[in-house]
């Protein structure tokens, strides 16, 4: 019994995987994990107040203690946690790329354009002046 309760969370941890690395922040991945929370949030509940039938739940599933279960739920909690903050870092690197390439070409000079060419402006005439030497 316990090598299917091995087999059953192995293939849990590959199919979450693969989810989670399908990727995006859409509103059906939004979903499902406000759905999870709920589940866990319900199941931490029903844990506290009866300690005992989370025993007798992985007795049933032949881990053998609740503490064990809780553990092998911990280690999954985890990876899925690091899974998607992982995913989460590589779209913001993804995005400081983008934005760090779109400020490097908006700041570049272009001399090609009117507006980035240095202006030449036509010398200033100077008017005579009696310390000049002119004369009337």
């Amino acid at each position: 019994m316990i090598f299917i309760v091995q087999l059953v969370l192995v293939i849990a941890v590959i199919f979450v995987s693969l989810a989670l690395m399908r990727g995006g922040s859409n509103t059906r991945h939004l979903a499902i994990r406000r759905l999870l929370l709920m589940v866990f949030a319900f199941a931490a509940a029903i844990s506290i107040f009866l300690p005992d039938l989370l025993t007798r739940v992985a007795q049933f599933l032949g881990i053998g203690r609740g503490t064990d279960l809780v553990l092998y739920a911990l280690i999954f909690c985890f990876f899925v946690f690091m899974s998607t903050t992982y995913q989460r870092f590589r779209q913001s690197e993804f995005a400081l790329t983008l934005l760090a390439r779109r400020m490097a070409l908006d700041e570049a000079p272009r001399p090609w354009l009117e507006d980035d060419r240095p202006r030449l402006q036509a010398p200033v005439k100077q008017q005579p002046t009696a310390a000049s030497g002119s004369e009337r």
